[in-house]
C-alpha cells in the first residue's frame, strides 16, 4: 500500500491578513531561486534510488506547473494572480518522497504545504505569505475493502467518492458515514471528525476509525499501537497536521439496506414557512435514528409575485423504504406536507450523487471524477444550536437573508447516535446538547480582493445576527469548517492564549488534552499552522 500524506505546516495568505484587520507579515526571503535550486538539491540527496524524486518536482518554469497548481484548487479567492505560488511542486508518488520533504523541510526552515483534496475552506493547503513549497498526493489514494472484516484501508489522498465507489462495487449493502461532497480528500475529511446523511444512525468518520498509519515529527511510519492511545486519541478529530502526517486509515464499514428512500422538497415563506420551520425545529433532531433530514435557508424569485421571497430547501435520507419514510414524517412532520412522488428510492450509493444535486440517471462512475462539476470563490462559518429558534428570530432570520442573499444557512440535525457518544471520547466534542450545526455559506463569482470582502461580510452579518440563538461561553465551531475568523495563532510567546481563544470553540474541555499530546510527540511545534493546537508554555 502507498502512503499518501496529508496535511502540514499551514501559512496565512495575506488575504486573511487584509480582511482581519493585520497588515504586516513574517520577512519574505529574496532569492527564491537559491532557495529552490538547494531545496531540490537536497531533496534529490534523500531520494530512494527505488523511486527517484526528482520526476514528480515541477518548478514554476515547467510548462505543467499551473495545470498541476490550479487542478485542485478548490475555492477561487486563491486563484489570484496576487497569490503566492510555491517554489515548486511535489506530485508524490512514493512514502520516502514525503519523508525527504520532510527532512528537508525541517533543515531549511521552509514552509511545506500539503494538499490531498484541496477543499478546506481558507486553502490553507496551497496558500502562504511566505516562500514555500507543495506536496500535492492525488497520485496517492489507494482504498482496499475487506467485506469479510466490513472494513477498508483508506489512503488519505483518496477522495470521498472513490472510497463510496470501491464500498458500492463490492457490497450493496455497505456504507460509511462521511460527507456528501464526492471530490473531498479523505485525509482531512476523516481526522476533522467530518459527518454526513449518516451520522444520526452511525456518528462521524472518527467514531468509525479503528487503525492509521502516520509519519510522525521524527519520520518514523506509526499505527495505532506504536503511536499510542493517546495521539491515536488526538487525530481522531483533532486534525492530523498538528501532531504528525496522516498516511492512511483503516475504517469500520457500517450496514445500510439495499435500496434507501430520498426526497427533495422545498417550501416558500407564503407556504406557511415559519411554521414549517418550528416545527421541523423541534422534530428534525428526535426522529426515527434511520432518518435525516437537512434544511437549507436561501432566497429565490417567487413564481407569483416575481419579487425575491425566502426558500427552505428539505433533503432527507432515509434508511428503508418509501411507505416507512411517508407515515414517519406524516406523524411527526405533517406541516412539511410530504406526499409519495416526493420520494425516490435507490441504492445507498445513488443516494450520494441526489443529495449532491446531480440530475437523476447519472451514473454511479460520476463518484470517481476527482473534479468538481464547478468552482467558485466562497466562505463558510459554523454554528451549533441547543434550542430551537424562536418565531421572533425565524421571523427576523426572513428578512435579513433577503437583504444578505445570496447567503445560504443550512440545519443538519443531531440526535440519535450522536447523542449516545461521550463528549471526551474523541476531540470532537460536539455531541448531546446540540439540535442542530449551522453551516453560513456564500459562493461568488467575481474576483478580487474588495469583492471577497462585500461577500465575506455578509456571512459576518448572519453570523452576528444568530448571536443569540446559537451556543455560548464558548460559542462552538466545527474543525472541518475552519474559520480564521475565530483568531489565529501567531507561534510566538502567546501561542498557547491565541491557540486557546479558538481551540475552545473548536473542543471545548478537549482543548487541553490535544495540548498536552501536541507537547509530547512534538514537543518543538514542528506541525503547525494560524490555528494548529500549540504546545504547552515553557
Amino acid at each position: 500500500m502507498k502512503f499518501p500524506i496529508f496535511a502540514f505546516v499551514f501559512i496565512l495568505p495575506l488575504i486573511f491578513l487584509q480582511t482581519l484587520g493585520i497588515t504586516s507579515a513574517a520577512p519574505i526571503i529574496s532569492n527564491h531561486n537559491s532557495i529552490q535550486d538547494t531545496l531540490i538539491n537536497c531533496l534529490n540527496d534523500h531520494s530512494v534510488p527505488s523511486h527517484p524524486i526528482s520526476p514528480q518536482i515541477y518548478a514554476p518554469q515547467n510548462p505543467s506547473f499551473s495545470t498541476v497548481l490550479q487542478s485542485y484548487i478548490r475555492n477561487l479567492r486563491f486563484n489570484e494572480s496576487t497569490t503566492r505560488k510555491p517554489l515548486f511542486i511535489i506530485t508524490a508518488t512514493h512514502v520516502s518522497h514525503i519523508q525527504a520533504a520532510i527532512i528537508c523541510a525541517k533543515q531549511h526552515g521552509i514552509e511545506m504545504k500539503v494538499r490531498s483534496g484541496g477543499h478546506d475552506y481558507e486553502g490553507l493547503s496551497y496558500v502562504s505569505i511566505v516562500p514555500f513549497f507543495m506536496v500535492d498526493m492525488f497520485n496517492f489514494r489507494s482504498i482496499d475493502v475487506n467485506i469479510d472484516e466490513e472494513t477498508a484501508w483508506v489512503d488519505a489522498g483518496s477522495t470521498l467518492g472513490e472510497v463510496y465507489y470501491n464500498i458500492g462495487n463490492n457490497s450493496r449493502i455497505h456504507a460509511y458515514p462521511a460527507g456528501v461532497c464526492p471530490t473531498v480528500g479523505s485525509g482531512g475529511h476523516i481526522t476533522g471528525a467530518g459527518y454526513g446523511n449518516l451520522m444520526r444512525k452511525y456518528g462521524l468518520t472518527v467514531d468509525n476509525l479503528i487503525d492509521a498509519k502516520i509519519v510522525d515529527v521524527n519520520g518514523r511510519i506509526l499505527d495505532r499501537a506504536t503511536m499510542g492511545e493517546d495521539l491515536f486519541w488526538a487525530i481522531k478529530g483533532g486534525g492530523g497536521a498538528s501532531f504528525c502526517v496522516i498516511l492512511s486509515y483503516k475504517i469500520k464499514l457500517v450496514r445500510v439496506p439495499e435500496r434507501v428512500t430520498v426526497f427533495r422538497v422545498s417550501r416558500l415563506l407564503e407556504q406557511n414557512l415559519t411554521n414549517i420551520v418550528d416545527q421541523y425545529q423541534h422534530v428534525a433532531p428526535n426522529l426515527d435514528h434511520n432518518a435525516f433530514i437537512r434544511l437549507t435557508l436561501g432566497v429565490t424569485n417567487s413564481s407569483e409575485t416575481g419579487l425575491l421571497t425566502n426558500q427552505a430547501t428539505f433533503r432527507c435520507l432515509f434508511l428503508g423504504d418509501t411507505e416507512s419514510l411517508i407515515s414517519l414524517v406524516h406523524e411527526n412532520f405533517p406541516l412539511l406536507g410530504l406526499e409519495k412522488s416526493d420520494c425516490l428510492e435507490m441504492s445507498w450509493l445513488e443516494s450520494i450523487l441526489f443529495y449532491s444535486d446531480y440530475s437523476m440517471g447519472t451514473p454511479v462512475e460520476t463518484l470517481l471524477d476527482r473534479q468538481p462539476p464547478s468552482v467558485t470563490y466562497l466562505k463558510r462559518k459554523s454554528d451549533y444550536v441547543k434550542k430551537p429558534i424562536p418565531r421572533y428570530g425565524l421571523e427576523g432570520l426572513w428578512k435579513i437573508m433577503v437583504e444578505l442573499q445570496p447567503l445560504q444557512l443550512t440545519f443538519n440535525p443531531y440526535g440519535g447516535r450522536m447523542a449516545e457518544i461521550a463528549a471526551n471520547a474523541t476531540p470532537f466534542p460536539h455531541r448531546a446538547g446540540n439540535l442542530f450545526k449551522l453551516q453560513y455559506a456564500i459562493n461568488w463569482n467575481e474576483g478580487g480582493s474588495e469583492r471577497a470582502k462585500y461577500y465575506i461580510d455578509l456571512t459576518r452579518k448572519l453570523h452576528a445576527y444568530m448571536t443569540p440563538f446559537v451556543s455560548k461561553n464558548p460559542r462552538e465551531a466545527f474543525l472541518n469548517y475552519r474559520d480564521l475568523d475565530l483568531g489565529i495563532n501567531h507561534q510566538g510567546s502567546r501561542s498557547y492564549v491565541e491557540g486557546k481563544k479558538y481551540g475552545v470553540m473548536y473542543f471545548k474541555d478537549n482543548f487541553d488534552r490535544l495540548v498536552r499530546i501536541k507537547s509530547m510527540v512534538d514537543p518543538d511545534n514542528f506541525f503547525r499552522n494560524e490555528q494548529s493546537i500549540p504546545t504547552l508554555p515553557r
